[in-house]
């Protein structure tokens, strides 16, 4: 099978409460969204990358450094509506990735395995796992997937997933990590948009639960690298020594 047009969005805002500029904040003498744009050339997998935004300070930046900027309306309440109003202008485009453009040190192999997902054309939606560290099992910051034996999504949870109830078949299970990055069918993203919130979804406040509770399947990649997200500014400095090495 050949893979489907596809395309890359990284949604950029300037407005942060904990890190207004963020997009545009230096790490390594480069602006971040730079770096996530970069780390999604690398992959080697999108006919385009694109930056969605509504500040003309970072679609200069953006233009700068020789990426595309696409501007989209201040109006947009998450990530997920700027690629879906990118992609209501191009009906040429099957697949949409979402990029999340806090994450500096998003692996470009992630990248590839989530585009990979598409060729399967049962496939409306995908996003990334990786196996979940003994030491966040009950952290509510890291959302636990379950997942059927064909790799789609059975539930997300920030609770600790599934319960084993006898010890001795701890081992059998794998449990896993979500990474926050999704790819959609354009007609699935457009269904996703006009879509109301869920009760599960705003219990856990994960978006991800709204496809599931409207009955849309998500095919779930396995990965074995994290990244780090850029939250507040002291993340910056971890990020640079992380590219340090």
């Amino acid at each position: 099978m050949s893979a489907p047009r596809t395309v890359a969005v990284i949604p950029a805002r300037y407005a942060s409460t904990r890190f207004p500029g963020k997009p545009l904040a230096l790490i390594a003498g480069r602006p971040m969204i730079e770096h996530v744009w970069t780390r999604c050339q690398q992959a080697r997998v999108f006919d385009e990358v694109l930056v969605a935004t509504d500040d003309t300070r970072i679609q200069e930046t953006v233009l700068r450094f020789g990426g595309t900027a696409v501007m989209t309306s201040p109006d947009c309440a998450t990530g997920t509506d700027r690629v879906a109003q990118v992609a209501w202008l191009r009906p040429d485009v099957d697949v949409w990735v979402n990029v999340q453009g806090d994450e500096p040190l998003v692996d470009p192999d992630s990248l590839r395995v989530l585009a990979g997902l598409f060729v399967d054309p049962a496939v409306r939606m995908g996003t990334l796992v990786r196996p979940l560290e003994a030491a966040e099992a009950d952290s509510p910051h890291v959302v636990k997937a379950v997942l059927a034996l064909n790799g789609d999504a059975l539930y997300f949870s920030r609770s600790t997933v599934p319960f084993i109830r006898e010890p001795a078949e701890a081992g059998a299970v794998q449990r896993w990590a979500h990474l926050g990055l999704y790819g959609y069918r354009r007609e699935t993203l457009r269904q996703l948009a006009g879509l109301s919130a869920t009760p599960l979804e705003q219990a856990e406040k994960l978006e991800q639960l709204r496809a599931l509770e409207h009955g849309l399947r998500i095919r779930c990649g396995k990965v074995a690298g994290r990244s780090v997200a850029v939250d507040v500014p002291e993340d910056v400095a971890r990020v640079e020594a992380l590219l340090r090495g």
